[in-house]
């Protein structure tokens, strides 16, 4: 068993070696593989604002299904509550949602006054 998996793990790291040679190299590889020049922060500030984007539609969404949950219950007040719990659910994680969004523009901007950039 041991001889078996010695061997795999060298026949893994034969086949691995071009790999890793080739990684070693001092090209722009963000110029090369067409990723584009951007900075990190702002790349990183642009993925968070998406996805903070993102679960905000989300949200709204749930409040909408919610809402056609209870427009839709007839009367029947387990289907009530239900849609009262996803709206409330989905209007506290907007909450949270805003509230991130506040704490990531106040973290950029504070980072960004003292760094100079």
């Amino acid at each position: 068993m041991k001889k078996m998996l010695l061997s795999s793990l060298i026949a893994v790291s034969v086949l691995a070696l071009p790999a890793v040679t080739f990684a070693v190299s001092f090209e722009p590889v963000g110029e090369t593989l067409g990723l584009g020049t951007a900075d990190l922060k702002e790349t990183v500030i642009n993925v968070i604002n998406w996805v903070l984007g993102l679960l905000g539609i989300i949200a709204v969404i749930m409040i909408l299904v919610g809402g056609f949950q209870w427009m839709t219950a007839a009367g029947n007040e387990e289907k009530v509550e239900k849609a009262k719990k996803v709206i409330s659910a989905a209007i506290v994680g907007l909450i949270i949602i805003l509230l991130a969004w506040a704490i990531v523009n106040f973290v950029i901007g504070t980072t960004s006054n003292v760094s100079g950039a």
